[in-house]
């Protein structure tokens, strides 16, 4: 519970100031241990009536792993496009590109008491209604639509292994812009227990935000 508590003092902290970031929670660790990382920071603030999401990327260094640390609260429409321009900026720079640095977002497992990481760095963001594929659909109220048809999480795997099974078929994955970041990230937990088909060509790397 110490090193846990002390992990996201850390976090908090890190940028010298005391800073308000909530980071998302989730009960599994997909990856615990990254070395050789530049972290950067998305804030929530609220300025009037108005919220912005404040990036901070002044220790990032592009031949590094890039841990992204985004607070919980901020809705996808605001965190998605600082996040698509930093993924941007990181593949454009050929002359610092290292092939094996990879992004990350960062949240707290609190089943196991520690900083957890999930890696996004193939996943490419489009801030549209995907044309084709079988849409599952992650709702601001957190539920879950496979092509309109509302289906429950636990109820998701068996819904998707009844679905005909050909290699034409492409999975895709598209969340409510007003979704928070804090539920996004559970959501991306989430998909990662689902076994979905091992090819390349059912599963896009696009995610769809709107």
């Amino acid at each position: 519970m110490k090193y846990f508590t002390l992990i996201v003092f850390f976090t908090l902290f890190s940028c010298g100031n005391k800073e308000d970031l909530l980071l998302p929670k989730g009960n599994i660790t997909i990856v615990k241990d990254i070395s050789d990382l530049s972290p950067i920071y998305i804030f929530f603030r609220a300025k009037g009536k108005d919220t912005l999401a404040e990036v901070n990327r002044k220790n990032s260094i592009i031949s590094t792993n890039w841990i992204l640390n985004v607070d919980k609260r901020l809705p996808l429409r605001l965190a998605i496009p600082e996040i698509m321009k930093l993924q941007q900026k990181k593949r454009e720079d050929k002359a610092h590109k290292n092939e094996k640095a990879e992004n990350y977002y960062s949240y707290a497992d609190t089943i196991g008491k520690n900083l957890a990481f999930i890696p996004f760095t193939n996943v490419f963001y489009k801030l549209e209604k995907p044309k084709s594929g079988v849409v599952v659909f992650f709702s601001k109220n957190n539920e879950i639509f496979v092509d309109a048809i509302a289906v429950k999480p636990e109820e998701l795997q068996a819904y998707l292994n009844k679905l005909p099974s050909n290699k034409s078929i492409q999975y895709i994955f598209c969340f409510d812009k007003n979704l928070n970041f804090g539920s996004y990230i559970q959501n991306k937990i989430f998909i990662n227990s689902l076994k979905l088909p091992s090819s390349e060509f059912n599963v896009k790397f696009e995610e769809f935000i709107y």
